[in-house]
Formats: C-alpha cells, structure tokens, sequence
C-alpha cells in the first residue's frame, strides 16, 4: 500500500488511525519513561493524541469544542510540566493530579462520543469497528489517568512485585488499567487502598458494560449484514 492509499484509507477511517496512534505510544513508552527525556517526548506525543481525539469527535454525535475545552488547559499543564523538568524545577507533583484529572475527563468524553457514534444506526461499518477498538483504548487510557491522579494524592496508593521502591510508572498503571477494563486478571500491579481497590472495580464492571453493550451489538449486526448478504 503506498502512501496515497494509506492516506484514503485513514480518511475513510478515521477510528483506525486513532487506534493506530494510540497503540503506537503504548507500544514506544516503555523504552524512553525510564529516560531523563522521557516525559518530555511522552508529552509531546500526548498532544498528538490529543489532536487526533478532538478531530475524531468532530465526527461523532459529541460536542467538539468540549473536547477542544478540555484540550486547551491540558496542553498548558503539559508544557508547564515539561518546563518544570527541563529546569528541574520544583512544581511538578502540584500540576500532575490537575493535568490527569482533566486527560480523564478528555478520554472519558471522547470515549462517550464514540459510542454514541457506534449506537446511532443499527449498522456496523468498517469505521465503527475500529472505533470498537479505539473506545476501548481510550477508557483504558481514561481510567490510567484516574490511576495516576490516586496516586499523586495519596502517594503508595499501588504495589508492583517488580519494582515495588516508588511510584508506579505510567506503563504500570496503564497496563493495570487494561488488565481490569478486560476483566482478564490484576497482574503484578496492586490496588492497596480502598477507594484504589474501589476505582477498580469500578473499571472491572465498565469493561463488562462495554462489552456486552457496545462490542456484542456491533457483532450481532455484523453477522445480521453478512446474513442478508449471503441471502
């Protein structure tokens, strides 16, 4: 596939490029977070992210510009930050729980927009499922950052058998986080408190949701068209 049909594909489907990118940092992160660099090039690729959500919900039954609300006072944090650790400045553990909060939020909402988006018709396009796969990630990344934002403010709030010195990094409670959301097990990654323990059950019976909601309903009419087209 060369570069032009790469480029109509991705327009005629949006949601994969989404998934794509999103994929695409969770698979990079984990050589460059133990670098000195490695929160600025995160945060750079976030705004990426960012970017590419915002333009999604623009196709979607949700509001835009709540995205781009949203958007706007996160890339601030996120260059504050980058600036703080540049300059090895104090600061940071200030703005981080501010900046997760309002990148839950973000993924949270995009995440709704997108299922409206998947439960306006009663037909499952190309589109619409890999925005199954987009969604899923997008709550995933959404309930990372309510990870993160627990543990910002109480500080041992998660265990690691790995590791166990310290915070737990971002690819950590990432993978926690699509540990639970697939109600596939916990991993080494470990909820000590109870309202952490809390958040993840509820992430647990989100993921069940989703699943048995949005992904079977999308299943069930992709079966129904190819049905109707073997008819």
């Amino acid at each position: 596939m060369n570069a032009l049909s790469l480029m109509r594909s991705t327009h005629r489907h949006p949601c994969a490029l989404l998934l794509m990118v999103q994929l695409l940092g969770m698979l990079l992160y984990p050589f460059i977070e133990s670098t000195p660099s490695g929160l600025v090039v995160f945060n750079a690729f976030g705004f990426a992210v960012l970017g590419f959500t915002t333009r999604m919900v623009r196709r979607t039954p949700g509001y835009a510009w709540i995205s781009a609300g949203l958007a706007l006072p996160i890339i601030v944090l996120l260059v504050l930050l980058v600036l703080l650790v540049l300059q090895m400045a104090s600061g940071r553990d200030g703005l981080l729980p501010w900046s997760s909060a309002l990148e839950a939020l973000f993924y949270f909402y995009a995440a709704a927009s997108l299922i409206a988006y998947m439960m306006d018709d009663r037909r499952a396009t190309t589109d619409e499922l890999f925005a199954a796969g987009a969604t899923f990630t997008l709550i995933a990344w959404g309930f990372t950052h309510l990870f993160v934002l627990v543990q910002a403010m109480h500080p041992g709030t998660y265990a690691a058998a790995v590791n166990s010195a310290g915070p737990r990094t971002w690819t950590e409670l990432n993978y926690l986080s699509f540990a639970l959301l697939s109600s596939t097990g916990i991993g080494d990654v470990i909820p000590l408190t109870a309202h952490a323990r809390a958040l993840a059950s509820v992430e647990m019976f989100v993921g069940l949701i989703y699943l048995a909601a949005v992904v079977s309903r999308l299943i069930g009419f992709t079966l129904q068209q190819t049905r109707d087209g073997r008819g």
